[in-house]
């Protein structure tokens, strides 16, 4: 097993996470409740023209001419078809519902309504009734075969309505990556209060999600006891894309990731990194095995928030480029001085207020508390920035930065 990369600069190992993937999983097709999460594999583009036939945008009546208007008709209702409309008549028309052949333009039912002695429909405008008011044109929004979307967007609720909308039942998505979280440590808490030299286990209920959300689906989440045998064999026999694994990156005395690693045949590409907190973090490819291609391995450090800075460098690059995810870079301006390493970058917890970004207190390596109350994590480059100076940001578990 060889080192790649050892003390890697953040940037060059976060770049590395994203392409030793070399590209986005194959493309499935999806059912569109299904294809949730995932991200479009082609461009979508429309099926139909939207609408698909001229609508009422209003409940009123649908009217042929410049009025006043006979009405005549029991009307049309939304799903209904629409008979033809002479010259000068009217009918009720209910919002969404097709427009009748003929039909001119909608009076919605607050400007006008028939009126005695002549029962004509009469509006109460205070000008004449413009041709196409209150019409939804045929194509408004696309006509058919229209892009709407470009490839590589994640399919989000709204997603899915402007496919079902556009003629669609089924998507060309990314296989979403597969991920096992292996919690590594025999003083691990699931419960109760730490004490005797156990702790709480933070990262089992904080990665899933994230993970979750950044495009994966998590197939397992299993706790190890500090054992090399043990976690050798996990390795060997992990159905995932990419096995996550929190503590052990160390060289401590139960730190045995990187002689699990070992005995498994893998080739490590990266063997910590220069950011605090969290620099003794790994990137590992896994051996191809039983028809299995080859995997990969992202261990985190088991301190809490440099897990989440390990996570953020080595995991969601490499998930995001497996799940064919887009990541826009995010930046902002800081409200104060943040102080930086000498030689490392620093990923600091911070508010954002407005366009800007305030740094927060508790940001220690075993702190959670700061990451808690933060929007994001902002990119600290070795020496620091002064206020007023623009950082990069990262997104943090269950939020989102715009």
């Amino acid at each position: 097993m060889t080192a790649t990369l050892t003390t890697a600069p953040w940037d060059r190992a976060r770049a590395l996470a994203r392409d030793t993937a070399r590209g986005p999983l194959p493309a499935v097709a999806r059912d569109l409740p299904a294809a949730l999460g995932h991200t479009l594999a082609e461009p979508l583009t429309a099926l139909t023209d939207l609408p698909a036939f001229a609508t009422s945008a209003m409940d009123g009546w649908a009217v042929a001419g410049p009025g006043p208007w006979r009405l005549g008709g029991p009307g049309v209702l939304a799903g209904a078809p629409a008979g033809p409309l002479d010259h000068g008549t009217a009918v009720p028309v209910a919002t969404g519902a097709q427009l009748p052949p003929g039909a001119t333009a909608v009076l919605r039912r607050e400007h006008g309504g028939p009126t005695a002695p002549d029962g004509l429909l009469h509006p109460s405008l205070p000008g004449p009734l413009a041709p196409g008011h209150d019409i939804r044109p045929q194509g408004q929004e696309c006509r058919r075969g229209e892009l709407l979307l470009p490839a590589g967007t994640v399919v989000t609720p709204a997603v899915l309505g402007l496919a079902a909308a556009a003629g669609y039942d089924r998507l060309a998505v990314h296989r979403r990556p597969t991920v096992e979280l292996l919690l590594l440590g025999d003083e691990l808490l699931e419960s109760g209060l730490p004490g005797r030299g156990r702790v709480r286990d933070a990262l089992g209920p904080l990665l899933p999600p994230w993970l979750r959300g950044a495009g994966a689906e998590l197939v397992a989440v299993r706790r190890l006891v500090d054992d090399p045998w043990l976690l050798t064999e996990a390795l060997h026999h992990s159905p995932a894309d990419v096995v996550v694994t929190t503590g052990s990156t160390a060289a401590g005395p139960a730190d045995f990731l990187h002689r699990a690693l070992a005995s498994a045949g893998a080739r490590l590409l990266v063997d910590s990194v220069a950011v605090r907190p969290g620099h003794p973090m790994l990137l590992a490819e896994l051996p191809a095995a039983a028809g299995r291609p080859c995997r990969h391995l992202v261990g985190l450090p088991g301190n809490p928030l440099a897990a989440v800075a390990g996570t953020v460098t080595l995991a969601l690059p490499l998930l995001a480029r497996l799940a064919g995810q887009p990541a826009p870079p995010r930046r902002a301006t800081t409200t104060a001085d943040l102080p930086g390493h000498p030689r490392d970058t620093r990923l600091q917890p911070v508010r954002l207020v407005g366009h800007a970004a305030a740094p927060l207190p508790f940001d220690g390596p075993a702190m959670l508390r700061g990451l808690a109350l933060a929007d994001a994590l902002a990119v600290v480059p070795p020496g620091g920035r002064a206020a007023g100076d623009v950082v990069e940001l990262l997104d943090v578990p269950g939020r989102t930065v715009y």
